[in-house]
């Protein structure tokens, strides 16, 4: 899989990169990262890619051109183009299996105001990562990434994934390690038990009544 993440602040993205599974994913060739910076893509003599709004009102609005042509310069017939905007469709994990079997997913990051308007029709897809708003769209581009990449087959064993919060409107069953008893409180015996089939009914259980108490909108 590739992915382009359009950004005027690629040093942002360099912790994530470089750490933990993404960058092992990086480095077996499971997934290709580009960070553009589409300042390079001004045509302005001081690589402007912002300006005042049309209208008046606060802020600076992103221009189309340098997106445009970006975009001209890097798609092609594979790709599936996302603009990370806050009133955009919801982000779940329904949305990161799809976006993992993609062979080209392209993110654009917005940042000061806002968007020009027709840089959405360039987008397959608007995604918001929360009813909130962000100083840019960096972090969202991250939180997509991350949860697209793990995603990928062979990155994460397919163990690990079966049973994750949201796999099937459940949250994660509660787990526990050593030691068996820490400051009063004790490791459920059944998880000592040794007997499979009770450990997997206490585990559904408790996936069960943690959605009811968590997140009792996922059971609807």
């Amino acid at each position: 899989m590739k992915i382009d993440i359009l950004t005027l602040f690629p040093s942002m993205f360099e912790g994530m990169l470089n750490e933990s599974i993404i960058k092992r994913a990086i480095n077996d060739k499971k997934v290709e990262i580009n960070l553009i910076d589409f300042r390079k893509y001004s045509k302005l003599s001081n690589n402007q890619v912002d300006d005042t709004p049309y209208g008046g009102g606060p802020g600076m609005v992103l221009r189309c051109e340098p997106i445009f042509d970006c975009i001209d310069d890097i798609k092609t017939d594979e790709s599936v183009i996302v603009m990370m905007t806050p009133d955009g469709k919801t982000y779940n994990q329904k949305c990161a299996y799809e976006f993992s079997k993609l062979k080209h997913l392209i993110i654009i990051c917005g940042h000061y105001e806002g968007f020009d308007e027709r840089i959405r029709t360039l987008c397959d897809y608007e995604i918001s990562v929360g009813d909130y708003v962000l100083t840019g769209g960096e972090i969202p581009a991250m939180i997509l990434t991350d949860s697209i990449v793990r995603l990928i087959d062979g990155v994460i064993t397919k163990e690990s994934l079966d049973d994750e919060s949201f796999s099937d409107n459940l949250l994660d069953y509660e787990t526990y390690t050593k030691p068996r008893e820490y400051r009063g409180m004790k490791v459920p015996d059944v998880l000592l038990s040794g007997d499979h089939k009770k450990i997997k009914e206490f585990r559904e259980q408790s996936r069960i009544e943690k959605t009811k108490k968590n997140r009792s909108d996922l059971l609807k």
